[in-house]
């Protein structure tokens, strides 16, 4: 709301300055002080603006300028595009050569997002600032190398400002650095600046929040994998995907085998560390692209996006390898039975998800511990 208003205001003051700037130009540009083109006056009739008027016209745009870059944080709640916009907008508010945020994260590294600058470059220039209490922007001059290529390219000055949520707890720090050689930045810029980072830390606690809650939403609680739900939404998402870039793209499906067996032996609690181990090791063997799942009950599902079923085929052995190695939970042996497919040319996901299924079926029919292709013969 406070945005909205900031623009709404800035918007009304430059229509305002523009209808008395065309004022002045309708009535022949007559100067405050005297008649109408008098001499010792070095601009045109019809160009002259009085100096406050010019003034208030180039405030105004400024102005303008700065609350297009607040309105642009409360566009999306996508914590990398708030982040990528955090780093535009303060990088065009002080004419800045580079920029980049560091987030502090209970537990884990700090976050780091640079533009123009390496996460290496960014993290020592941001790093070691010990933030104050009040939420003002303080100018750090770094000495540069002694010689060389690094020392005609390295930060000269910089300028860094705390980042806090609306309760004003600590969330980040925002810099800005000039690579140029600058004296400091004027009060324009830091005032700027500063009114940017107070919303930025509120935009960025909000961005993580909503993708905190969305990750409660797409995940099971159980095993930490993605869930049924958000599985079959990619899938989707992905075989078209597939489809118009003419991509490739294999699944597997497999499921833990004698599980209700293991189940009743075990007990409920035992059953589930069961899945949570089975889960852990699943996402130590795939990739990074790889997208694994759990279906539901002892089901599990692996995405590999531009992958063939030959690739499927070795990440399922791998998954054996990591299962069967060691006792899992209270159970000394456990095997995983899957059926792996490749996207067809005439595939859509639901036929996919159906081949693939199918194919777990005849490896469940066929033995513990195998794997089945699709519309092939048992391995």
């Amino acid at each position: 709301m406070t945005v909205v208003l900031v623009v709404v205001l800035a918007m009304t003051l430059a229509i305002a300055v523009a209808t008395l700037v065309l004022a002045y130009r309708s009535r022949g540009g007559r100067p405050p002080d005297g008649p109408r083109g008098a001499a010792g006056s070095s601009r045109p009739q019809e160009d002259f603006v009085p100096d406050d008027v010019e003034d208030e016209l180039r405030r105004t745009q400024d102005e303008l300028r700065r609350a297009r870059q607040l309105v642009n944080l409360a566009e999306t709640l996508d914590l990398d595009e708030v982040l990528a916009r955090v780093l535009q907008s303060a990088s065009v508010l002080a004419d800045a050569d580079a920029a980049a945020v560091i987030l502090f994260e209970e537990g884990d590294h700090p976050v780091v997002k640079a533009m123009n600058l390496s996460a290496e470059e960014a993290l020592p220039l941001l790093g070691g600032w010990h933030q104050e209490a009040t939420p003002r922007a303080m100018t750090v001059r770094y000495r540069p190398p002694a010689q060389g290529a690094s020392a005609t390219n390295s930060i000269h000055i910089g300028a860094l400002l705390p980042l806090t949520s609306e309760q004003e707890t600590p969330v980040g720090t925002l810099g800005v650095f000039w690579r140029r050689q600058v004296s400091e930045p004027s009060e324009e810029q830091v005032g700027a600046i500063e009114e940017l980072a107070a919303m930025a830390g509120r935009a960025l606690e909000n961005a993580r929040r909503f993708h905190e809650l969305f990750e409660l939403s797409v995940r099971d609680p159980l095993t930490g994998l993605y869930n049924r739900h958000y599985f079959h939404e990619t899938l989707a998402l992905e075989v078209k995907r597939a489809h118009r870039y003419d991509r490739r793209l294999a699944l597997i499906f497999f499921d833990i085998d004698d599980f209700k067996a293991i189940n009743e032996e075990v007990l409920h609690l035992g059953g589930d560390a069961v899945l949570a181990e089975v889960a852990q090791r699943l996402r130590s063997v795939v990739r990074g692209a790889d997208l694994p799942c759990r279906v539901g009950g002892d089901e599990f599902a692996v995405l590999l996006p531009e992958s063939s079923i030959e690739e499927a085929r070795l990440l399922f052995e791998r998954l054996q390898l990591a299962v069967q190695g060691q006792p899992v939970g209270p159970v000394p042996t456990l095997r995983v039975s899957a059926g792996i497919a490749e996207l067809g040319r005439d595939d859509d996901s639901t036929s996919l998800f159906s081949r693939v299924d199918q194919a777990l079926y005849r490896a469940k029919r066929a033995g513990k511990g195998t794997v089945v292709a699709a519309d092939e013969g048992i391995e």
